[in-house]
């Protein structure tokens, strides 16, 4: 493994956990500590973008484009996420686990799919 993936993930890694502890500690109202979540969410977000640029220069790439395309893909892969994250959440808390798996695997299907419409299909 190359140093620059090593780094990508370890780092990477960190900037989700933070950024999803982050969003636990605000979005749970018992565990009573909302401005401390968003702290920690912003870390995991600057951690996050950090750990992206840190990558391109260690890897000689370019930053990648904001174009509509790359906008377009990045909306569909967070509108997957939270498909999974409805699923998920139907099951644990709200008890409807047939619903909530059906949702979840779509979740799940969207986010494969993200891989041949990043890379595409040759």
């Amino acid at each position: 493994m190359k140093k620059s993936s090593f780094f990508a993930l370890i780092f990477g890694t960190a900037s989700s956990v933070l950024f999803a502890l982050g969003m636990c500690m605000a979005l749970l109202p018992e565990w009573n500590m909302f401005y401390e979540g968003i702290a920690f969410g912003s870390a995991g977000i600057v951690l996050g973008l950090a750990t992206i640029i840190v990558w391109c220069k260690m890897e000689n790439k370019k930053l990648p484009k904001l174009n509509g395309k790359n906008i377009l893909r990045a909306l569909y892969a967070v509108l997957s996420a939270l498909v999974l994250g409805v699923g998920m959440c139907m099951c644990l808390v709200w008890n409807q686990i047939i619903w909530g798996t059906l949702i979840g695997l779509l979740g799940i299907i969207m986010l494969i799919a993200l891989i041949p419409i990043i890379k595409g299909i040759k």
